[in-house]
């Protein structure tokens, strides 16, 4: 470590005999000036706090209506917050919880993320550590011919503080500011990818469920058409049935035996999807399957007002703190337009003899302040600004596209809720119908009044009236998980303890 200048005797250590009282004092006053150098990166801090160049932060206004489209009084009521449900509240389904337990445990995207703000934190603290001074200790030692033939040898030992910035214009508080305001982005986006994974597994758990239902659907439609097509077959053998009723018979057990290869494939691809959300392979153990129709889950899930959302979703307050993280960056670039002051100090011992390095009137110290302006950049610190000033009106235009999606999401869910429950109403009453039809065609048929067309077209009528009614009850369960994911759930500190 290469020390000040001596004090006394220029590059020279003083003498190396018993100190004076003036040696003693001269290193007091070292001391006492290297305590005061690492004290001054209080006073800078202070400083700093009071002469941040970086804008006042103020949360943009609300860019959408004040009140959802389509939503009731009861939405509208204050009580508890969708982003306060714990999301065993909300997915009842014994089931369904233990896969949603081992996704948070294990799945890939949530442990990134938590990894990620674990990074950002330690960025965050990495950077306001510049804040403070760095106090560096070290010995070295030299040696160099003179010019006189002799080699001067000098031993070096002390305390340094290298080129502290004494922040008076805060930028180096903005960038402290930017990393936290990053750090806090990066819990909120681990809340997110929280929330979506809660969701994701529900969803494709209620699709499983959907593929079961659907294929044993299916299966029992290709028994009922297997018969038909032996029935036929025999009045065709017998000539009182036609080839045109033969084949047509013949195209729906091909068309039932190609849904049930279709939706045999469609059960796998999604046991494949919610074996990648858990992490692992499905346990053995797993609590019993239930019906489409019984499946527990929580439905009267208040919207609440527009305004509210900002602080439940976790993206929009992630994007409120990239905002701040911008606004923090333009202070900084604001304030590197200004000159820089920084100080250099060293207090320690200087001889030339090793066992000499630490008697007394061997001490030193030094003080080195400098003040740095720039005088020509090719106008790079201004630039540096304008592209942090566009970098703010970019993090505004992206709160406020984050605000707008959630409206627009929650809105979504709202008309789903208000439409597909008079849709499914309206659906089953259809399928009814059509199951009824199809038994009265087939009396007719087995008593000859009726052709086997008849038959064959009430079979084709109410397969593809069940199929579409057993779409939308999966379609009103998927509106009720997207309206929880739509209002923020699952992310409080009641929901967001691990199993």
């Amino acid at each position: 470590m290469k020390m000040m200048d001596h004090p006394r005797n220029g590059l020279r250590p003083p003498p190396l005999k018993g100190a004076t009282p003036a040696d003693r004092r001269s290193r007091i006053r070292g001391v006492r000036l290297v305590l005061q150098v690492l004290g001054a990166g209080t006073v800078s801090v202070v400083v700093a706090s009071c002469a941040s160049l970086a804008p006042t932060h103020q949360r943009p206004p609300l860019p959408v209506a004040a009140q959802f489209p389509g939503a009731t009084a009861n939405d509208a009521t204050v009580g508890t917050a969708v982003a306060e449900i714990d999301w065993r509240q909300v997915f009842a389904d014994p089931r369904l919880q233990r896969l949603i337990e081992l996704a948070l445990a294990n799945n890939r995207d949530l442990r990134t993320a938590a990894l990620n703000v674990e990074v950002a934190r330690e960025r965050a603290q990495a950077q306001g550590a510049s804040l403070w001074p760095t106090l560096n200790a070290g010995i070295s030692g030299s040696r160099q011919p003179t010019a006189s033939g002799n080699t001067l040898t000098t031993y070096s030992a002390g305390v340094l503080v290298p080129a502290y910035e004494l922040d008076f214009f805060g930028r180096l508080r903005s960038l402290t500011d930017a990393a936290q305001a990053a750090a806090v982005a990066a819990d909120e986006g681990r809340k997110t990818t929280q929330i979506s994974l809660v969701a994701a597994v529900a969803g494709t758990y209620l699709a499983t469920l959907a593929d079961d239902e659907l294929l044993a659907l299916t299966r029992q439609t290709l028994d009922t058409r297997l018969e038909s097509l032996r029935l036929i077959r025999l009045r065709y053998d017998r000539g009182t049935s036609s080839e045109l009723d033969l084949q047509a018979a013949l195209s729906l057990v091909a068309n039932a035996q190609a849904t049930l290869a279709q939706g045999q494939r469609q059960r796998a691809l999604d046991q494949n999807a919610l074996v990648l959300l858990l992490g692992q392979s499905l346990p053995a153990d797993l609590p019993p399957a239930p019906t489409l129709s019984s499946l527990a889950l929580k439905s009267d899930l208040p919207a609440g007002l527009p305004s509210a959302l900002l602080e439940r979703r976790p993206d929009i307050r992630a994007a409120e703190a990239q905002l701040v993280a911008a606004e923090a960056n333009l202070g900084a670039a604001r304030a590197a337009l200004f000159p820089s002051v920084t100080l250099t100090a060293s207090a320690g011992t200087l001889s030339s003899d090793l066992s000499g390095l630490f008697k007394s009137g061997s001490w030193g110290w030094g003080v080195a302040p400098q003040l740095l302006f720039t005088l020509f950049d090719s106008g790079r610190n201004r630039a540096n600004e304008r592209a942090a000033e566009a970098t703010r009106q970019i993090a505004v235009s992206q709160y406020d596209k984050a605000v707008q999606t959630a409206f627009r999401e929650v809105a979504d869910a709202l008309a789903g809720r208000a439409t597909l429950g008079e849709q499914l109403r309206a659906q089953q009453a259809q399928s009814d119908a059509e199951a009824a039809r199809y038994r009265l065609a087939d009396l007719r048929y087995r008593n000859g009044v009726a052709s086997s067309l008849d038959v064959l077209d009430a079979q084709r009528a109410l397969f593809a009236t069940q199929q579409q009614t057993l779409l939308v009850q999966v379609a009103q369960v998927q509106n009720q998980i997207g309206l929880y994911k739509a209002l923020g759930g699952g992310w409080s500190a009641a929901a967001d303890r691990k199993p």
